[in-house]
């Protein structure tokens, strides 16, 4: 077994994979796996590298494996959608969006799954109503994948000792469309194509016996292949169409009225939230984005509360950034917030921005700025269930810096706040608080009593979890 845990080798791969590195978050993957062999959520990590790396039948491999003993399992029927998507199998990828779709209805991401097939799907065959099929003796139905196989296999070029290393002959493609298609890829396929021109060079055979002329051919097969694929994906003429609809959007936008701005904010802000609350920190992150830049380039007469907006945007950004792991990108957007309300005198913006990054100095393992930053924001607490969660906050980061006085005196405001809103849920929280401070002190008696005070706490409101763990 290799040194290390399994969790250990999970965040390194996931911290890799984040940075771009695949190679290494495979790696990391195999070693994981070694120790924990089956794992749904490694494979699932795992495949998503595959896929990053173009490595399809990895990916697939590695998405099935996870839906092996759990076929419900919505992270691995989403890989497996989206592989399938990559490697052009529409149909079956759109099985796989509506199972996870039917499983959580609330995760955005397999209905933009399920949208973007039916749209690669329309881009291929056209609309329903423009195919009609005839009832002949001789109709037959070949399935998609012998479809392509057969036309795979036509693209195949078998050279002879008379025959030049030469393409067969395709439809021509506009130079202009092929390069919009490719993007950077455009440059390698023509240098490609310039190699097959040079007759001895085909003729060579490189040290593990494969022929330089099967491997230039079969780069350019894939290159063909890549830019079939991104033409039924988005057809050309849909780009043209989609572009010139963004800057009629961007023209529109500048005029709007008054009205339309507040309606267009609003429903942005409800998009960014429902998308963090739904598991899709990445896009709601990339929303907040555009809005942000989007705001920032309209005036004050256009918005009239411009700058507590701005300072929302901020803190909309740093909670997807945290939800994603990145915690520094986080804390620098959190402090954007905090600068921000500060700037424009905006108490409420002030008080929330210092309560994230509290929060965010926790997940660093930062207890002591965690405390300074929470101490600053009670003074802008304005109920007495706002200073009951505040006190249990700062009475737990004392406890973990093993200062059990101060723990246990945090732990008594908590409670006494906790009282005065009568919520005996946190009347729990700080109950336990105190208990374990105590048991940090030695005062066993005096932990005991508070404990036992907890578990009633809890039979009252029927939590069976803290029941088992306050015993």
């Amino acid at each position: 077994a290799p040194a290390g845990t399994f969790l250990g080798f999970m965040a390194e791969g996931t911290l890799l994979a984040r940075r771009g590195e695949y190679d290494k978050a495979v790696g990391c993957f195999n070693n994981a796996l070694r120790l924990r062999a089956g794992d749904k959520h490694c494979l699932v990590a795992r495949s998503r590298c595959h896929l990053k790396l173009g490595h399809t039948d990895d990916s697939l491999r590695d998405a099935e494996a996870a839906l092996q003993n759990d076929k419900t399992f919505s992270e691995g029927l989403y890989q497996k959608a989206e592989t399938l998507y990559t490697m052009g199998d529409f149909e079956f990828a759109l099985v796989f969006y509506h199972r996870g779709c039917r499983l959580r209805p609330e995760l955005q991401k397999f209905w933009l799954g399920i949208e973007k097939c039916r749209e690669a799907i329309l881009n291929c065959v056209g609309s329903p109503s423009s195919v009609k099929l005839e009832n002949k003796e001789d109709l037959c139905f070949v399935s998609r994948q012998a479809e392509c196989k057969k036309a795979n296999q036509k693209l195949q070029i078998k050279l002879t000792k008379d025959q030049k290393w030469t393409r067969k002959q395709q439809p021509v493609r506009n130079p202009k469309m092929e390069r919009q298609l490719l993007g950077e890829l455009y440059a390698d396929k023509a240098y490609l194509e310039k190699l097959l021109k040079d007759e001895d060079l085909m003729e060579s055979t490189m040290k593990q016996g494969i022929k330089v002329a099967d491997l230039v051919l079969s780069g350019i097969s894939y290159l063909d292949t890549r830019s079939k694929f991104w033409q039924q994906q988005k057809p050309i003429y849909a780009r043209v169409r989609e572009r010139r609809l963004r800057q009629q959007r961007w023209i529109r936008d500048k005029k709007q009225k008054p009205a339309e701005v507040g309606r267009y904010i609003v429903k942005s802000m409800e998009d960014i939230d429902l998308l963090l609350t739904g598991d899709a920190p990445e896009e709601s992150c990339r929303k907040a984005q555009r809005v942000l830049k989007t705001v920032q380039g309209w005036s004050g007469e256009d918005v009239p509360n411009k700058n507590e907006l701005i300072a929302n945007l901020y803190s909309c950004i740093g909670n997807a950034q945290l939800e994603m792991g990145r915690v520094e990108a986080a804390l620098q957007s959190h402090k954007m917030d905090l600068e921000c309300a500060r700037q424009n005198d905006l108490p409420d913006a002030e008080s929330r921005a210092l309560d994230n990054i509290g929060r965010v100095y926790v997940r660093m393992g930062k207890f002591q700025q965690a405390i300074d930053t929470w101490e600053e924001k009670i003074p802008m607490a304005k109920s007495s269930l706002e200073k009951t969660w505040l006190f249990h906050e700062i009475g737990q980061c004392y406890l973990e810096l093993n200062k059990a006085e101060a723990a246990q005196s945090y732990g008594q405001k908590s409670l006494q706040s906790a009282d005065e809103e009568a919520d005996a849920e946190w009347q729990l929280h700080a109950t336990v608080l105190v208990a374990q401070a105590q048991v940090k002190l030695k005062d066993y008696r005096s932990a005991i009593t508070n404990f036992e005070k907890a578990l009633e706490k809890a039979k009252l409101i029927r939590n069976e979890a803290a029941q088992k763990a306050i015993v």
